[in-house]
């Protein structure tokens, strides 16, 4: 069986969720990654938390088109973190059907950072959610081994590893690596592309929020990457293009499926 292909609602952000929903549809995508809550105060998004005809009309086009939502995204877990106040999110992620819910350790206080851990695993776990834990260069938690001991840590009843190929690229790690890690912790995967030469640190930031490339138009070692997982591992294609942002969000989902269906057939 192929892998299932999910559209990260990054890739095209300034798409509402029914427009998201649509160009995914369009693009032939299985499922897509729904931002519900925003990662930073300083982020905006399309409020869908409290706004009832808006889930109404998600779950209405989930339905017409047979998209699915693989996850919820974004939960940051910062020193401001109110876990408590998360849960109408995870309530909301769990009756649109989601999977998973994102999550960032961006906390540099340890014991905080493990207590609201293991505090949003529970809660996600009562509800059917699987918390996957994205490390970030960028962030508190900035490497795969980082993330992997937040885990070991607080040993969640369910919890898993979200890798994300850039930031694999940028923590100077490789597919390798991924390889010392129990495969039952990769739910799945975000896939992209970008030069194999990163930028300057305090550049990565605002490359992983704009300046990726679509699979297989850079430098990275993305036939090694897909081989580190199962193959039946499903995908999220998270892959933010300035250089497209004129284009339509049905548009740019429609180049990045090709660029990836391109990039599996060769695999």
């Amino acid at each position: 069986m192929p892998p299932l292909i999910s559209l990260a609602h990054l890739t095209i952000l300034d798409a509402d969720p029914v427009t998201l929903i649509g160009s995914a549809a369009s693009a032939g995508f299985d499922a897509i990654g729904l931002r519900i809550v925003p990662p930073l105060p300083t982020d905006t998004i399309i409020p869908v938390l409290g706004d009832l005809p808006l889930q109404r009309r998600i779950k209405d086009n989930l339905r017409a088109t047979g998209v699915g939502i693989l996850d919820v995204e974004a939960v940051w877990l910062t020193p401001a973190t109110d876990v408590g106040a998360l849960l109408p999110a995870l309530d909301l992620g769990a009756d649109l059907g989601a999977r998973h819910v994102l999550t960032v350790g961006h906390d540099p206080d340890w014991h905080r950072l493990c207590d609201n851990f293991g505090v949003l695993c529970e809660a996600a776990h009562v509800r059917g959610l699987r918390v996957m834990l994205e490390f970030i260069p960028y962030a508190a938690c900035a490497s795969l081994r980082e993330a992997h001991r937040l885990l070991r840590a607080v040993t969640p009843a369910n919890a898993g590893l979200l890798v994300d190929a850039l930031h694999l690229s940028r923590s100077n790690a490789s597919p390798i690596d991924i390889g010392d890690y129990d495969a039952e912790l990769f739910s799945y995967l975000h896939l992209c592309d970008a030069p194999k030469t990163p930028p300057a640190a305090g550049e990565l930031r605002n490359e992983a929020r704009g300046g990726r490339l679509y699979p297989g138009e850079g430098g990275l070692w993305l036939k090694d990457f897909l081989a580190a997982f199962a193959p039946t591992t499903p995908i999220a294609i998270e892959a933010p293009s300035r250089a497209h942002g004129h284009l339509s969000p049905e548009e740019r989902a429609g180049l990045v499926m090709a660029a990836t269906r391109r990039l599996l057939a060769e695999v």
